[in-house]
């Protein structure tokens, strides 16, 4: 495994606290999803994406504690995922905005972030138009 590709995770991930060291992979023709693969335990993958390519107007601030913590100075320090919660069928699947994955990819530190936002789903339609026909 290439060294220069894992993500410290300091604190692990909630419920995984265990878990420190991950990659992010890519899905072989699948450009929206990928694998964040814990390097400890094979067992231990979650399917991520951009929350941006379904959510456009996806937003929320970034504390001055979790930038310290992911030395982030400015936006292009950060990538944003979030972990998918998939269902069968596929359309129900869902996207949990509510604690996103933020990664500096510069520093290779990573940290779930638990946003207190009421308005952003922890279940959000992985398909946005299924929220918007049921009005979300």
């Amino acid at each position: 495994m290439d060294a220069s590709k894992i993500i410290q995770f300091p604190a692990g991930i909630p419920g995984f606290k265990e878990e420190t060291a991950f990659v992010l992979l890519d899905l072989p023709d699948n450009q929206l999803f990928q694998v964040l693969q814990s390097v400890q335990t094979v067992d231990v993958a979650f399917i991520v994406l951009h929350p941006f390519d379904l959510y456009p107007d996806y937003a929320f601030d970034l504390d001055d504690t979790m930038a310290e913590i992911l030395e982030i100075n400015k936006r292009e320090d950060v990538v944003v995922l979030t972990i998918v919660t998939l269902k069968n069928p596929f359309a129900a699947s869902t996207i949990n905005l509510k604690a996103p994955i933020l990664i500096n990819p510069n520093r290779r530190l990573g940290k779930q972030y638990i946003l207190n936002q009421d308005e952003l789903a922890s279940k959000a339609p992985i398909t946005p138009e299924v929220a918007k026909v049921k009005g979300e």
